[in-house]
This record gives C-alpha cells, structure tokens and sequence, in this order.
C-alpha cells in the first residue's frame, strides 16, 4: 500500500472510508490519454474486467458498468424482471438496491434482516414467497439480496428458497468485494451478481460497477442494453431500450490501478476491525458486528457497532454528535426500506429487526486511510464520552 500522510489526531478529520490511490492509476490513465482511448471502450475496460473476473474466480464474466444501480437495473432486465412484477428486496440496505425495481416499473417487496448476519430474513423471505403467491396468485419474479457493510447474507438458506421457489437471485456484493462465504467471493454466489466501485468502496474507479455473470451470452446481453441497445446493422437500429450504462476507459484505468492494491484494501479492513475488537472489548453496552459463523468471512468494509442505551446511558445519536466535535465521522445505520416515505405503499414482511438496528448502531472509520493511531483515539474518546455523559 502507498504511503499516507498523517497529522495529529486533532487537527485532521477521521473519515469513514476515503479512497487510497495506489500510485499506479496514472499509468493506466495517461495510456489511454495517449492512444485516444477515452470512450466507454478500450484495452483499459477489457484488462479491468478479466481483473475482476481472475479475482471472483468460479469463471465468472464481468460487464464493467457506469455504477452499481446500472449493474442492479440490467440484471432485474436479464432476469426477465418487467411492470407489474414483485422483487422481493432487503429493506435493510441503501436505497439503490431498490430504486431499480422502480425503473423497471416493477414492484419491491421489502423482507427483514435477522441478527446473525443483519441480512435477509431467510425465514421472512419463504414466508413472503408463500404469502405474495396466495395473495396475486403468482410467484415474485426476483430477490434481491445484499452483503450489508460487507458481511455475507446466509447464501445457502436462500439460494435453497430459490431454487425451490424457482425465483432467481441477485446478489448485490455492491459493499462486499473480497468478503467470501464458504471460500467463494461475494459477488458470485446469486444468479447473478452486482458490484460497485463508488469513491468510498473496497476500490474505486472514481464511480463505476460490474455486472457478474455466468456465461459470455449474458455478458453480451448486458452490455448490449448499456450500449443503447443497438442491433447489428451498418446503421442504428434500435428495438429495444437501451442505456448509456458502459465504463470509461478512463475510469477503467483507474479500476486496474485500483487493482494491484485490491488485497492491501481487504486485509487493512480486516486488521481495522481487529483492533477495534481489541479495543472496544469489555465496554458496556457496545457490540461491534464481526463474522457469526466459520464458513464466512467479511471484508469489512465498514466496522459498525451498536449501542445499547439502557447500559450506556448515551443513544447512538449523541455518541455521533459528540464523536463529530471530536472531528471524528461515524454514520447511522441505513434506514430500512419499508420506513422510507418513498417507499410507504409498499408491502412488506418485517419483525422490527432492522428498525431494532437502525435505531442502535454507528459504522465506524474503516477505511484504507484509516491508522492505527486513529483507531486507538476513537476508542479512547467513546470512552471518555461514555464516562461523561
């Protein structure tokens, strides 16, 4: 990993998870500077994308995209997802594994998380299955599940509900790059797989996704749709919809640098969260999320603990706004779903897991900028702030 500057603690900003250059970018970049390769083709998408698929392994192909939500929206399209239908969605989770139900026309159908991993419901989800069959008289058209911070949803429970239900999965890895679940990568366990390289994820291309796919004929047929659907004719010919969802070559450049530096990334995550662990154990009233089973194993992403305010004295919230003054940045859990305004119409199977969540818990700075010092002054000022307040 590059070098990175510190200052002292109290004059400098503890961000969550800035992006880390490898130094090696520029390369990659000033080649497609100098060839003229600066469309949304070129040698840098093609080297990106048989990068990302070396590292998935489990021959994957990889359709390098303009975000994570174009990788989300073209594959609800290459499920065959169309207006009207039901996609069942974790509702505990960013907007954006929802919003592309939406685009569609479709309908989401919002599933709790249970405790163990945070994610999808395994029992809620056939528990919805069985309920939206009875009540429209047909099956969900998909599920969308998510690796939430990193941490791997129970894959194998669901992937069993999908295959007996017939409803194929998407799996949306978008904060879960290089987390693995029984040795295979995050990312390759669904139907298809989606994941994103937004400025403050594993890695970056300043922006940017990745469709997972098993077959060259799918990877074509996505990118197909995020090249305006053109057909082939001398001339444009178009008939079907399509979208301006394909990478930069420049942005491209960026990934591959982004690349060499991948498992630095996974393994300072990872050594983060260790000494958080370290640090936080034995203080009332935090949890700090770690891996709930052998067979998984998270990239950590972002570590994220939860406070329990009748031990503490202090809410989730004062606890951010009192580690702010200190130039210190946490963030709330995502805000579920069902309880977005947005989404208020929207059916939903839920037991109060993820507002129980939402309600408790701060993701921590985790990033690949993110020192040992650092982590050593955020938990000796949560204890300080627990003490004081």
């Amino acid at each position: 990993m590059g070098e990175i500057i510190t200052t002292d603690l109290p004059e400098r900003r503890i961000f969550l998870c800035l992006a880390h250059m490898s130094g090696k970018e520029a390369e990659y970049i000033d080649n497609a500077f100098k060839t003229n390769w600066v469309t949304p083709l070129g040698p840098n998408v093609d080297g990106f994308e048989n990068d990302l698929a070396l590292f998935l392994g489990n021959n994957k192909k990889v359709a390098a995209l303009s975000s994570g939500t174009a990788a989300l929206h073209l594959g609800l399209l290459l499920l065959g997802v169309k207006a009207g239908d039901e996609v069942l969605c974790q509702s505990f989770t960013f907007c954006a594994s929802a919003n592309p139900v939406l685009y569609i026309g479709a309908n989401p159908v919002f599933i709790d998380s249970e405790d163990d991993s945070w994610n999808m419901s395994p029992i809620l989800l056939e528990q919805a299955i069985q309920n939206r069959i009875e009540v429209t008289g047909r099956k969900p058209k998909a599920i969308i599940v998510v690796h939430l911070y990193g941490m791997p949803a129970k894959m194998q429970e669901i992937m069993e509900i999908s295959e007996k239900y017939d409803i194929p999965v998407l799996e949306d890895a978008a904060e879960a790059l290089g987390s693995t679940y029984a040795g295979c990568e995050c990312g390759t366990l669904g139907t298809l797989g989606v994941l994103s390289f937004n400025g403050n994820k594993m890695i970056t291309t300043s922006g940017g996704g990745a469709l997972v796919v098993s077959t060259d004929e799918l990877k074509q047929k996505a990118l197909f749709y995020a090249t305006q659907a053109r057909e082939n004719y001398p001339y444009y010919q178009h008939e079907e919809i399509g979208y301006n969802y394909r990478l930069s070559n420049i942005s491209a450049g960026i990934g591959r640098g982004q690349m060499t530096i991948l498992n630095d990334h996974i393994a300072h995550h990872r050594h983060i969260h260790s000494l958080y662990q370290s640090l936080l154990h034995g203080i009332g009233g935090i949890t700090l999320k770690s891996n709930y089973d052998s067979i998984i194993n998270s990239n950590y992403w972002l570590s994220c603990i939860l406070i329990d305010e009748s031990i503490t004295g202090v809410s989730y919230e004062n606890l951010r706004l009192k580690l702010d003054e200190k130039n210190i940045e946490t963030r709330p859990l995502w805000k579920p779903m069902h309880l977005q305004p947005v989404y208020k119409n929207c059916p939903d199977y839920t037991d109060g897991t993820a507002e129980r969540l939402f309600n408790s818990g701060l993701c921590l700075p985790s990033g690949p900028c993110v020192t040992d010092n650092d982590v050593e002054f955020i938990v000796n000022q949560i204890k300080q702030i627990l003490n004081c307040l």
